[in-house]
C-alpha cells in the first residue's frame, strides 16, 4: 500500500512527483455509440422478459441483440454481481479491466461495455442510469463501479478463516452451471470480473485501498443497457445487501433484485447493426 516507505527521498523528488498526469487512453477518437438512435429506440418497447435474482443468489439471462435490459431495484437497497458473455461463444466475456481503462472506475449513461481480447468490441451501451444524480460524494466514492473483482470464498478464507458460499463468485458459478448444463469446475473458469451494479465505492486518499459505503439505490431505481450483441447475463444478488457494512454476511439486510428485458418499438433500429468484432482481431489476429 506504500505507506511506510523504506527509502529516503532523492534530492529531486518534488520535481519528479509534479509532473503533470497523461490520460493512458484519451477516448476523443474512440467511436461514440449514437444515443439519439437508442432514446428513440426506448420509446414505446416492449417488456418481453422478467427475471427475479433471489437475495444471496444469482440468475442467468438472455439479452438478444438489439434488446434492452434493466436491473432494478425492488424490494430494498441492493446491490448486484454482473457477468456478461457472448451467447453464442463463452470465450467472449466482459473485460472490466478495459472498460475501466477507457471509461474510468465508475460508469453510467453512454458508457460502453467492453469485451475480452481477441474480441475487444463493445458488448452493451449503457442507455440509462437512475443514479446518475449522484456523480462522485465527498470521499471521492460513486455508483456503478468496475474496480471491484466480485466477493469470493477465496479471499473471505485468506481473511477470515471461515468458509462463505454465497459469496457473488459462488454464486454466479452456480447459475451459469445450472443454466449451461456444465460441471461446476468448468463454469468457474467462465466467471470474470464484474461491474458492481448500484454498488457505492472508491479509494481511501490516505492507503488508495477499495472502499465501499451504504448504497444510495432505492426500489424503482434502474440501470438499463443495450445489447450490442446476443448476450448471457449473469447476475448475482450481493450477500453484503447495500454493502454499507459488509459484503459476505449471512445479517445483512438482503433484497431481490428484478432483470427485465425490453424489445424495441418494431422499426426503430432498422439501420442499427450488432457489434463487429475488433477491427484488429479481423486482419491480423494473434
Amino acid at each position: 500500500m506504500k505507506s511506510n516507505p523504506q527509502h529516503p527521498a532523492p534530492p529531486d523528488a518534488s520535481k519528479r512527483k509534479s509532473l503533470p498526469p497523461v490520460v493512458c487512453y484519451p477516448v476523443e477518437t474512440l467511436p461514440a455509440p449514437d444515443m439519439a438512435l437508442l432514446d428513440t429506440a426506448r420509446k414505446d418497447m416492449q417488456l418481453v422478459d422478467t427475471v427475479i435474482v433471489p437475495p444471496r443468489d444469482a440468475r442467468c439471462f438472455t439479452i438478444p441483440a438489439g434488446h434492452f435490459c434493466r436491473i432494478v431495484s425492488i424490494e430494498g437497497p441492493q446491490v448486484g454481481d454482473l457477468n456478461l458473455w457472448n451467447l453464442n461463444d463463452l470465450n467472449e466475456t466482459f473485460f472490466s479491466g478495459k472498460t475501466r481503462a477507457l471509461h474510468g472506475t465508475h460508469v453510467s449513461t453512454g458508457d460502453q461495455l467492453w469485451s475480452s481480447f481477441p474480441f475487444m468490441r463493445p458488448m452493451a451501451t449503457i442507455s440509462c442510469d437512475t443514479l446518475d444524480w449522484y456523480g462522485w460524494d465527498q470521499d471521492g466514492g460513486s455508483v456503478h463501479d468496475v474496480i471491484g473483482t466480485r466477493c469470493d470464498p477465496y479471499t473471505n478464507r485468506l481473511l477470515s478463516g471461515d468458509d462463505y458460499h454465497y459469496c457473488c463468485h459462488s454464486n454466479l458459478t452456480r447459475a451459469l452451471a445450472s443454466h449451461t448444463g456444465k460441471p461446476l469446475a468448468e463454469a468457474e473458469m467462465r466467471v470474470h470480473d464484474v461491474l458492481n451494479v448500484f454498488m457505492l465505492t472508491g479509494f481511501t486518499p490516505d492507503t488508495r485501498q477499495y472502499f465501499m459505503k451504504k448504497s444510495p439505490v432505492r426500489p424503482d431505481d434502474y440501470l438499463e443497457f443495450f445489447a450490442e450483441i446476443d448476450l448471457l447475463g449473469g447476475l448475482s444478488a450481493c450477500p453484503g445487501g447495500d454493502c454499507g457494512s459488509k459484503h459476505s454476511s449471512d445479517t445483512a439486510a438482503c433484497y431481490p433484485l428484478q432483470v427485465e428485458i425490453w424489445k424495441p418499438a418494431e422499426g426503430s433500429l432498422k439501420h442499427w447493426h450488432p457489434a463487429p468484432l475488433n477491427a484488429y482481431s479481423r486482419s491480423h489476429g494473434c
